[in-house]
């Protein structure tokens, strides 16, 4: 049996069969979107938007999670696929099965120490009198689900390095339906609230886990479960590699809760609900690049590792043009579409429908350049880079981010706050492009 018929990674792929690799993944993350964003739908139309505005006061601690699963996930998926690149099967066997024994660890972990300091946690985060109950509810209920969330997103990554991203598509799929049913169920049928919300998204980070621990314990695939050499090495290694993976998502938090503090003083809590709809708009439509970038970079390891310069430069082009097609389709159709989404989760309520609308005129011109920033990013960790991927999540996530919207609200009020994304991203592009011509000649890959 050769190669190519063992391992999928191992293909000479052209710019159909690329895509059609990363496919599942881009719809497998697009789903993840959907069924996150319809927590805010359905808590928006049958709750209220305080309620909405709750749920983004807390982000910023499923954020953390979220991010330590991303950092292992990202970083150890390239360790495991450069292993396996250079035919070191068992060995990547090993690693992979301890990076998910340690994922199900630190989600308990979270999971003890965010019910400890509950209440601390939820002040500190900038929650008022009338959301503090809401967001006790909300928080509770997913800090229980936290080693779940982990191993979601530890699957989401790996299902693609063991060559199976349809499996990791279904999964995610089914996620996805069962977080609507249970929503439906839970917050319109049961009259639940906030909790509602809060127990389908659990159930939804449930399949995949479950069903994915399942199919590895099996040994369906060249990688799957075994006795884990104790390494602490490969998990340091997992963790450099993908730290900016976890500074993406911890500057995130950060830039959530700014955001919150600052349309807080501006508008009071329909200015909250209001960058709530913008940011989880966002993160519905970045999934496109993000799943794009997942799908591809193992590919990318797998090249660097066996040195195929060929297929790595071909590999880069196909990328790099594709999210420039993508990235233009995504600004078009939320700087259009901005008027429809806000109506979507704010029908009800004039005065967040009109903030909401303005900002998305502003806030969609970040989609043109956020594209290239996300998937350079991915490059860089999937060659082993974990500086140059971290320098560019963390300026385009937190470093310009947080100036410009610390800065431009005090000349532009809430006008500055939508602007400040898009000339973050603008900024980091600038950053992207440089480090990109700056390492061409140590990676090979134009």
């Amino acid at each position: 049996m050769t190669e190519t018929q063992e391992n999928p990674l191992a293909e000479s792929f052209n710019a159909l069969s690329l895509i059609r690799f990363a496919f599942p993944s881009m719809v497998m993350m697009l789903f993840m979107g959907l069924y996150t964003i319809v927590d805010t739908i359905f808590v928006a139309r049958f709750v209220d938007t305080n309620a909405l505005s709750s749920i983004n006061i807390v982000c910023p601690v499923i954020n953390l999670i979220v991010g330590l699963g991303t950092m292992l996930a990202t970083g150890g998926s390239a360790v495991v696929a450069k292993k396996m690149g250079n035919g070191n099967t068992e060995e990547a066997r090993s690693n992979f099965t301890l990076i998910v024994v340690a994922g199900a660890v630190i989600g308990l972990l979270i999971t003890a120490a965010g019910l400890l300091f509950l209440d601390e946690i939820i002040w500190g985060l900038g929650a008022s009198e009338i959301l503090f109950p809401y967001c006790r509810d909300y928080l509770t209920i997913q800090l229980i689900f936290a080693a779940f969330n982990m191993m979601q997103v530890l699957y989401q990554n790996l299902f693609v390095t063991a060559g199976k991203p349809t499996l990791g598509l279904v999964l995610a799929v089914l996620a996805g339906f069962a977080n609507i049913v249970f929503d439906y169920v839970f917050i319109v049928l049961l009259q639940m609230g906030i909790k509602g919300a809060a127990i389908g998204t659990g159930i939804g980070y449930m399949i995949p886990s479950i069903i994915g621990t399942i199919f590895f314990l099996m040994k369906r695939s060249e990688l799957h479960f075994c006795k884990p050499d104790m390494d602490a090495s490969v998990l340091l290694k997992s963790c450099s590699n993908g730290v900016s993976e976890l500074v993406s998502q911890c500057s995130t938090a950060v830039t959530t809760f700014l955001f919150n503090i600052t349309m807080m003083k501006l508008l009071g809590e329909d200015g909250v609900a209001a960058i709530t709809i913008l940011i989880y708009s966002q993160f519905l439509l970045t999934t496109l690049y993000i799943g794009f970038s997942m799908g591809t970079a193992p590919i990318v390891s797998y090249n660097y590792g066996s040195g195929n310069v060929k297929q790595l430069k071909k590999t880069f082009r196909i990328c790099f043009s594709f999210i420039a097609g993508i990235s233009i389709f995504v600004f078009l159709f939320s700087l259009l579409g901005g008027e429809s989404i806000a109506k979507v989760f704010a029908e009800d309520n004039r005065n967040v429908f009109e903030i909401t609308k303005n900002g998305f005129s502003i806030f969609s011109f970040s989609f043109l350049f956020s594209g290239c920033n996300i998937f350079s990013s991915a490059l860089f960790t999937a060659v082993s880079n974990g500086k140059a991927s971290a320098a560019i999540s963390f300026l385009r996530t937190f470093g310009f981010i947080t100036v410009f919207l610390l800065a431009l609200p005090k000349f532009l009020k809430v006008t500055g706050v939508w602007l400040a994304v898009p000339l973050a991203e603008l900024f980091t592009l600038m950053l992207t492009v440089y480090l990109i011509c700056r390492h061409r000649k140590q990676y090979h890959y134009f």
